[in-house]
């Protein structure tokens, strides 16, 4: 048997993803079953838009359930260690692009709840992977899709 794949998280993270699988159980799963019955009265399913539109809808719900159990049933949880020298799984680093000196702050997290709009960003990113192991003050060259970028790790928490 293949083995499943892990994903890591922090505890926040994987509450986040029991909350959204428990919405889509209770509260989604009967609106769409709701969508069907409806466009079911309508008559004739083979020419019924509202019919195939609510049936992509339970396919696509469906769907999402049983990623979020297969993450929550794989999830390693991120202890963050004591050791705040060394940029890792769960630690937030601020870093200064050279040379103009932008700052940026982002928390590393697993891919299962990476937001970059939050400042969260997955471990398996170039960013996250140029910084992994880096320690404050270390200049670090980052691949990005824009290129290579330098920057200096000036706090990691």
């Amino acid at each position: 048997m293949a083995q499943e794949k892990v994903f890591p998280m922090t505890k926040e993270g994987k509450e986040k993803l029991e909350q959204e699988l428990e919405y889509l159980k209770t509260v989604k799963r009967k609106e769409v079953v709701e969508r069907i019955k409806i466009a079911r009265s309508f008559g004739d399913l083979s020419e019924n838009s509202e019919y195939d539109s609510a049936k992509e809808e339970q396919a696509f719900v469906e769907g999402r359930i049983t990623t979020l159990e297969n993450m929550i049933r794989n999830a390693k949880i991120i202890v963050g260690e004591a050791d705040t020298s060394t940029v890792s799984l769960g630690r937030t680093v601020t870093f200064l692009e050279l040379p103009d000196g932008d700052e940026e702050t982002y928390t590393i997290v697993g891919s299962a709840e990476a937001d970059p709009f939050e400042g969260k960003i997955s471990n398996d990113s170039p960013i996250a992977k140029s910084l992994l192991g880096r320690k404050v003050d270390e200049e670090v060259t980052v691949q990005t899709p824009g290129g290579e970028m330098l920057v200096r790790i000036v706090k990691i928490s």
